[in-house]
């Protein structure tokens, strides 16, 4: 996905500290490295730094979980999505952690307390209208007679928060891991960095790996309801819950969900004839429509008119099943676009899908917490 030489190119030039060269230093000097990803990113450091915050506060700052348990989730996350280069990254970063050599011989090897996140896993990455407060408490790990005495407790109490603060956690680095995975997989690997790249057995690191997306229209009635957005929102809901759990992770993901909305898309948006929060809004809600979430106060029929058949194409693809992307379907939608602009809609596509993943796991925790 690197931009075809002549092209368009990051601007290094400048001192202003959100420019790419600045934050491709902090990456260096968190990661020691400067990833693919990162690199595309800097297309918009307003948004990358927004990013780095978010991955530097939930990879290496202090929380529930022992370091080398969220570079194993991430490495969990990377594979439901067949996401070679993630993979390897996050054993590096497992094993400089301290991480046991044996887990990265598969699922069989680990804890399990960590084996049990395989579900959520699963679920959260192709069809998260499926979670439930039973997923959530399966999640755990723990007995069903512990599950029966804390939910005897206050939610007060500080052995519940504790354990709703690690549940909080193992979901936002599996949604953090997967992230990644929508602009990466459009890469090469043999461009990318040698390191990272492998013959790993992304087999070891999942179960079912049949499972997949499913179109939610065409779901068994019985599996699920449509998600009404007015009835559950991040605004009102999602954000509270999660600063409440995970002090801070609340405000560094509403910064990311809004500063990828801020991006400048006029360009965009004046080829498709129509005002950027039009033509934002007409790609975020037709992403979330995949997966069972409505707005009341959406047409619908926007979507048809804003976006052409092959550009829907496009997002559906990496929305649902990134593992099926490469260079030349970046290359040949929207060809009269920049390519800052292409990284613009692909911005936009983990975005959405992160909060989509996000309501579902939220909605069942707050069930899981009443009940």
């Amino acid at each position: 996905m690197k931009a075809p030489l002549g092209k368009e190119v990051v601007k290094m030039s400048g001192s202003d500290p959100e420019r790419p060269q600045f934050l491709f230093v902090k990456v260096l000097a968190s990661w020691g490295r400067l990833e693919a990803v990162t690199q595309q990113m800097g297309y918009h450091p307003q948004y990358l730094d927004s990013f780095l915050k978010m991955q530097h506060y939930l990879m290496h700052m202090d929380g529930p979980l022992p370091f080398d348990c969220r570079h194993y989730i991430a490495i969990m996350a990377a594979a439901r999505h067949q996401c070679r280069y993630l993979v390897n990254l996050h054993v590096l970063q497992f094993l400089r952690a301290g991480g046991d050599p044996q887990w990265l011989r598969g699922l069989d090897f680990i804890p399990p307390k960590l084996r049990n996140l395989n579900e959520i896993n699963k679920i959260l990455a192709h069809r998260p209208w499926l979670i439930t407060k039973e997923t959530i408490e399966g999640g755990n790990g723990c007995s069903q007679e512990l599950l029966r005495i804390n939910r005897k407790r206050s939610l007060d109490s500080c052995m519940e928060l504790d354990s709703l603060r690690e549940r909080m956690q193992r979901i936002h680095v599996e949604t953090e891991g997967r992230e990644e995975t929508w602009l990466l997989q459009q890469d090469r690997e043999e461009d990318a960095d040698r390191e990272v790249t492998g013959a790993t057995n992304l087999a070891c690191y999942m179960q079912d790996p049949d499972f997949g997306y499913q179109d939610f229209a065409r779901r068994d009635e019985d599996q699920a309801q449509v998600f009404r957005a007015q009835d559950y929102s991040w605004e009102d809901h999602g954000f509270s819950l999660v600063n409440r759990l995970y002090s801070d992770i609340g405000h560094l993901l509403d910064e990311k969900f809004r500063m990828v909305d801020g991006l400048q898309s006029s360009a965009m948006a004046k080829r498709q004839g129509c005002e950027p929060s039009v033509f934002k809004r007409g790609i975020w809600n037709y992403i979330h429509c995949m997966f069972g979430i409505r707005y009341d106060d959406y047409d619908y029929a926007e979507v048809n008119h804003l976006l052409e058949r092959m550009l829907k194409v496009y997002i559906k693809t990496v929305t649902c099943y990134p593992e099926k992307t490469n260079p030349e379907m970046f290359d040949r939608f929207w060809k009269q676009f920049k390519h800052s602009e292409k990284v613009h809609v692909n911005l936009l596509i983990l975005e959405a899908r992160m909060q989509a993943e996000l309501l579902y796991a939220l909605q069942a925790i707050t069930q899981y917490m009443i009940s």
